[in-house]
This record gives structure tokens, sequence and C-alpha cells, in this order.
């Protein structure tokens, strides 16, 4: 396997940009949502005296911060260290990361005014996260960056919500009850991811996700209708660079095909569902990523291992496999359990 990783010289011709594709790979890429750095002690101690948002505009934090699951983990790509309302404070939006809880807008957006108080995101505006990628390019050699961007229905429903929500009333209530201004809205939001995307991938990200943490709470129907163009839109902002680009969602069985639709050149699956059912549902257009579940992180090796081999097994029936988690890292898990899942999974996928 090292001799393998090793003739690999540049990221563009990585396996996880090749699986990405859909080319043949020598084995199954694996790399860890979102971050994987917060099991880490060395993560913690890196953050101990810098609050999230901060740590996100500072450059040598971010290279870190982003490298260290790459050291520790072997993985086969990076994750860009950031938040998805990093761009929202950029543009201007006040908001507060509180630990524990998410983040905390000052001023819900419900009206015209409010959007209007809502500008486009332009590169001058996050100049540290091109140095930090620019950086990252630099340390990483032939291992490939993933950019990172919210998708629009989740920065809406914070801008709307004031925060994190779990029944997405004030949200559904604007949707359904101003159809324009959510369409407006969400327009706008998808500029902003689309342009965060792209600054990343100018300056050198090798694949890009969008992530969509709320989206799993509509029905398909409403997805189709009020979601999907805007994710459509910010995925369409990198396809210039021709980077792949990865399209995730919580709790999003149902909506798998039509989130391939917006664009997407690998569709993430949660760990509700099986990647054997999600294949299905996507037939051959899609690289799917995923999809172990983070709690099984924490069972005993044998029956995780397990799960680990029938997850590689399944996704070789699809186009191209990516291995991930079906959601984040939790911070409790132990670091050594994921270094051993990225050696099996690389063991069993050698081909």
């Amino acid at each position: 396997m090292r001799a393998t990783l090793a003739a690999v010289t540049s990221p563009h011709d990585s396996t996880l940009v090749r699986a990405a594709r859909r080319e043949p790979v020598t084995h199954t890429p694996v790399w860890f949502m979102r971050q994987a750095g917060r099991s880490l002690p060395e993560y913690r101690e890196a953050r101990a005296d810098t609050e999230m948002l901060e740590a996100c505009r500072t450059p040598d934090l971010v290279t870190e911060i982003t490298l260290q699951p790459v050291r520790r983990h072997g993985v086969d790509a990076a994750i860009f260290f950031s938040d998805i309302v990093v761009p929202l404070a950029a543009v201007g939006v006040d908001l507060e990361i509180k630990a524990g809880v998410g983040p905390v807008i000052a001023q819900p957006v419900r009206s015209r005014a409010d959007l209007d108080r809502l500008p486009e995101l332009t590169p001058d505006l996050v100049p540290y996260i091109t140095e930090a990628v620019q950086q990252l390019v630099g340390e990483l050699g032939a291992t490939p960056l993933i950019g990172f961007a919210g998708a629009p229905f989740t920065l809406a429903s914070y801008l709307v919500e004031g925060g994190p929500s779990k029944n997405h009333e004030h949200t559904k209530a604007l949707m359904y009850g101003d159809p324009q201004l959510w369409n407006d809205l969400c327009a706008r939001l998808a500029q902003i991811s689309g342009a965060f995307l792209d600054v990343q991938a100018a300056a050198g990200a090798s694949a890009v996700q969008l992530f969509d943490s709320w989206v799993g709470a509509l029905p398909r129907a409403d997805y189709e209708r009020f979601v999907q163009p805007h994710s459509a839109a910010a995925l369409a902002a990198v396809e210039a660079r021709g980077i792949p680009t990865i399209h995730f969602g919580v709790g999003t069985g149902e909506l798998l095909p039509a989130m391939g639709a917006a664009g997407a050149d690998v569709v993430g699956v949660d760990y509700r569902v099986s990647l054997t059912d999600a294949i299905s549902r996507l037939g051959d257009r899609y690289a799917v990523q995923g999809n172990l579940d983070p709690a099984l992180l924490f069972a005993p090796w044998e029956p995780l291992a397990a799960k680990v081999r029938s997850i590689v097994a399944e996704g070789k029936t699809a186009p191209g496999h990516i291995f991930n988690l079906g959601h984040g890292v939790l911070p409790t898990t132990d670091p050594g359990v994921l270094t051993r899942v990225v050696e099996l999974v690389h063991e069993v996928s050698q081909r």
C-alpha cells in the first residue's frame, strides 16, 4: 500500500479525486467529517485560547488544525477547517458560535428589510481563507484538500430561526408564507456559499463539499421546489474549476436523487440509509460517500470492523466510493479507533 500511495504525485490524480470522478482506484479513499480533529488532544490544545470564529480566520491555526487528522490517521484527504457561518460573518451578519449551542444570530432574517442587510460575498472579504488554503496546498503535496461550505437551506434556517432549531417553524412559515422572499433569501445565500467554495477552489482545493445539516426536515416535493435550485446554484459556482463536488445532507434518504440532480459528482449518504439502498436510488450517475455511524466508533472492535468491511463491500457496487462517516466525528471518540478504521479500509479495499 505504501508504494502505491507514494506513486501519486498530484492531488488531482489522488484516490479521492479519482473515486469522486468514478475512475478506477487502487483502494477506497477515506476521510472523516467534520471536524475529525475535534477528537484529537492536539486539536484541543491548539484551540484552547481561541474561540471558533477567530480560529477560522487565523490561517496558521487553520493550517495546523486541518493537517492534524492527516498526520494522525493517514486519511486520503484533508477537510478544510472552517464553519458554515464563517461566510455569513464575513458579509456582516452579527452572530456568535456559543459552546454547546451552535451559531446564534443577533437579528434573525424574517423580512425584506432584513434581506437587504445581507450583501453578496466577494473574495476580498475572506482573504484569510485564500491564505489558509494556499498554505495547506503547499503543505499537503499530493494529498487533496476538500473545500467546504454550508448549503443555502441550512444557512437560511440559522438566519431565520436565529440559531439551531428542531422544528424549523419560522423557516417553514417563511418558505410557505412568502415564497418570493424565501427564494430571494436562498438565492443570496447560494451566491455566498458558492463564492465561498470558489475562493477555496481558486486557491487550490482539489474538491469541495456542500453540507446541508437541516434539509432532511423537508419532504422531497418541498426540497425540489424550495431548495434544489439554490443548492444547484451554489455548486455551479465552481463548475468552471473542473474539480469534483460532494453534496451531503443529514436525514436525506428520501432526497438523495434530488440532491444528486442538484449537480454533485458525489452524493453523501448519512448513516440512516444503507449504501446499497442509496446506490439503488441513485443509479450509476454518481459516486457515493459514507456512511459509518459515528456512534459505532464506541463499539468493541470486532463488530465495528465487521461494519467497516460491510460498508466497503457495499461501496464496491457503486461507480465510485469514498469511505466516510454518516455524520461528524463525536468529540469523545478515541483517535486510535479512527486510525484503525483507516488502516482497515485501506487493507480490505486493495485492488
